[in-house]
Order: structure tokens, then C-alpha cells, then sequence
């Protein structure tokens, strides 16, 4: 059972009381720390241009735009459930015409997808709500767990630079529209000369959670301990050398920063 205390005019103990709530329960999480080689980077019919005549290129910096999730179970493995991703990246470069020039900041989008699976047990419960009313559809699924991705920016390791034959690129039909529009011009139907290439290293964490009813007080982070079996392929040596910034997902509570003080205080 529970164990609470109750609370008496000046008692000066502390206690604890145990209630029920409604929380997400992670079922299942992995981290993993993936090497991205050769993603192409697409550019609209305003910066193509720009980037046919260039000289060179250098990356300056990529930052994660959205990531799509879908969530399927897994046939003939009860509980399991494949989590598919597709990741879009704003690219930022800087586009040099001719040696001593200044740059000419460009900004394209490029795309990764994975997939990872997970344990997210069963649930048959149908759950409805009074804030919805009764007139709508106010029916709370819970057969299936949501998937929740954390990600930071990720790291540009390589940028390649290539000629290519003269062809129609049309990548508006694999960029949906919402993400095309933060960088502005047209995807589709663009005539290009010269493409780009760029390896990433990414960080992230997947986890699959449910709503439960669960007992408070909780004094632990639930921090993955697992790794993904996906392979992206040949090794990035240097990618490997780095190590999980699990500090970036989960960041230290204030006790940590008082016993940091503390010790450099005494």
C-alpha cells in the first residue's frame, strides 16, 4: 500500500502522500546516433542558380525542420510496433562565385528516413471525454502508443560539391508543401547543373508511451539503454568518436547544480 502521512498544524516533519493521475508511461525507448552520408540537398528555381555557378561551397549549419511519425504494429508480434520517421533538414550554405568574393548565403532542405521497433504492450480500452461533448466523436483511441522523437540539431560533417547532366529535378513531389514554403520559391520542375551532397551525424531518441493511471511521487528519468539495430551503412570514424549527448535530452535538476556548487565551493 501507499504510504502517506497526514499533516498536523505546526509539524514541521515532512511527508508523503501517494495519489493516482494520468500520465504517459514510456513503454519502450532506444537512442541512436546515425551517420547520414551523401543526402542530397534540394534547392528552389531562386537558389539552384546560384548554386550552378558557384566556385565552392561550405556548409555553415543544419537544423531540423520537422519529422514525421507513423506508427504501425508489427503482424504476428503482439505488442510490437515499427515506428517510421522522415526527418527534413534546413540547410544553410554559403555559396562562393569566384575566389575572393564574399559568400552568398543559400538555404536548401534535404530529407532522411528510418525506421526502429519497439515494444508498446496492448491496450482494447475505449476512453471518452466530456470536454468534447456529446454531439462530436469525443472517443479517445488507445490501441495504439504514440511515438514521440527528440532530436538536436545534427552535425555536418561533409558537404560534396558535384556536376550532374543536364535533367528536371522535381522534388516538391517527395517535400510536402508545409516544408517547402519555409524556405520560399519553387521545388518542382528545377533545372539543374550542379547538386549538392552533405553527411550528417544525428542524435535522437525514440520513445513509445501510453496513458496510465500511475502513483506519484516519481523520482527517476527514464533514460534509454538500448541502441537501435538500424545500420545506415559504411561507418563514419569520426561520427563514432563522439559520444551520446544524453545531457542535451535530459538536462541536470537543480540538487545536481547545488551539489556542483557545492563540492567547488568547499
Amino acid at each position: 500500500m501507499a504510504e502517506s502521512k497526514a499533516f498536523r498544524p505546526n509539524d514541521c516533519t515532512c511527508f508523503k502522500e501517494a495519489v493516482c493521475i494520468d500520465a504517459e508511461r514510456i513503454y519502450d525507448s532506444c537512442s541512436d546516433k546515425d551517420c547520414l552520408e551523401d543526402l542530397q540537398v534540394f534547392f528552389s528555381d531562386k537558389t539552384q542558380p546560384i548554386i550552378d555557378k558557384a566556385a565552392s561551397i561550405k556548409c555553415k549549419k543544419v537544423k531540423v525542420i520537422n519529422v514525421c511519425v507513423d506508427v504501425e504494429s508489427v503482424p504476428f508480434n503482439k505488442g510490437f510496433y515499427s515506428v517510421d520517421m522522415t526527418f527534413y533538414f534546413l540547410v544553410e550554405l554559403s555559396a562562393y562565385l569566384s575566389p575572393g568574393t564574399p559568400a552568398v548565403n543559400c538555404c536548401g532542405i534535404s530529407y532522411f528516413s528510418k525506421k526502429v521497433i519497439l515494444y508498446g504492450s496492448e491496450a482494447n480500452a475505449r476512453v471518452f471525454s466530456s470536454h468534447s461533448g456529446c454531439c462530436s466523436n469525443n472517443e479517445q483511441m488507445t490501441a495504439m502508443p504514440n511515438a514521440v522523437v527528440q532530436i538536436v540539431d545534427p552535425i555536418c560533417l561533409a558537404c560534396r560539391y558535384v556536376e550532374c547532366p543536364a535533367k528536371t529535378c522535381c522534388p516538391g513531389s517527395v517535400i510536402p508543401c508545409q516544408i517547402c514554403t519555409q524556405v520560399g520559391g519553387n521545388f518542382q520542375d528545377v533545372q539543374v547543373s550542379k547538386e549538392v551532397y552533405i553527411t550528417l551525424g544525428l542524435f535522437t531518441i525514440v520513445q513509445l508511451q501510453r496513458k496510465v493511471q500511475m502513483m506519484i511521487p516519481a523520482y527517476d528519468f527514464c533514460i534509454p539503454d538500448k541502441e537501435s539495430e538500424y545500420s545506415t551503412g559504411d561507418p563514419c570514424e569520426m561520427f563514432k568518436k563522439i559520444q551520446f549527448p544524453m545531457e542535451d535530452f535530459f538536462p541536470p535538476r537543480l540538487s545536481e547544480f547545488r551539489d556542483d556548487c557545492g563540492s567547488q565551493n568547499g
